[in-house]
């Protein structure tokens, strides 16, 4: 079973998730990269292009997702290192930190809540994220194009693609078309027509959404509805 809250931290989700057995759905691209708990590591899950399926046997997980782009600023690193990748804490920052934070995770009744005070110490003493990328993804989300949006944050195209690499670990047409999947997924869960899913989400007719579904998401919509991915 999956779960998730709103962190206290700006823009984050802390969540937990329990599988009940195989065949665990593949977790999809969402701009986002998540500090995790998982039989007594902790990982980093840097950001995707494509779905990634979780290996081995059933465990539980918890994790704290942030928002897009702003976790870089807390792991010390720019995203586009973890591309695609789940990474062990310990080989991002010095061993002897590491320890003491999976102990603290390990004793703390909640280990979800134990990974948001960790999340929220590093906010505290880290670099703002830069307030231009936020709303660069609140724009990408509603379907803005990425020239547009990147004139009116007065940001030039090379010095956008820099930061997105650094940022969210690809380019911003690569966010755009992220973010543009999780809209017409939502979309359809909620039961709006393909057909009419494809217009709403920016898509240039049907086909085209079911090119870039099976593209980002690697299964035909209808699959990965049914299988609640």
């Amino acid at each position: 079973m999956y779960a998730e809250r709103k962190s206290r931290l700006a823009g984050a989700v802390v969540w937990t998730n329990t599988p009940a057995g195989a065949g665990t759905a593949p977790v999809l691209p969402d701009g986002c990269m998540d500090l995790m708990w998982s039989d007594g590591r902790l990982l980093v899950a840097g950001p995707d292009t494509g779905p990634h399926v979780i290996e081995g046997p059933a465990r539980p997980w918890a994790g704290v997702r942030f928002f897009p782009g702003t976790a870089p600023a807390l792991l010390g690193l720019p995203a586009c290192e973890l591309l695609d990748h789940r990474a062990d804490l310990a080989d991002l920052w010095p061993g002897a930190l590491v320890r003491r934070l999976r102990d603290r995770v390990a004793a703390a009744p909640d280990a979800a809540t134990a990974l948001e005070e960790i999340a929220l110490d590093r906010a505290a003493w880290s670099a703002a994220p830069d307030p231009r990328l936020r709303r660069l993804v609140e724009r990408l989300a509603q379907g803005c194009p990425v020239s547009v949006a990147a004139a009116e944050l007065g940001i030039g195209a090379r010095q956008l693609h820099r930061r997105c690499q650094a940022s969210f670990g690809y380019g911003p047409k690569t966010l755009a078309r992220i973010l543009r999947l999780r809209r017409a997924l939502a979309l359809a869960r909620s039961g709006v027509p393909y057909a009419e899913t494809a217009t709403r989400a920016g898509y240039a007719d049907q086909p085209h959404l079911a090119r870039e579904v099976r593209r980002l998401a690697g299964r035909p919509l209808g699959e990965l509805l049914r299988g609640g991915g």
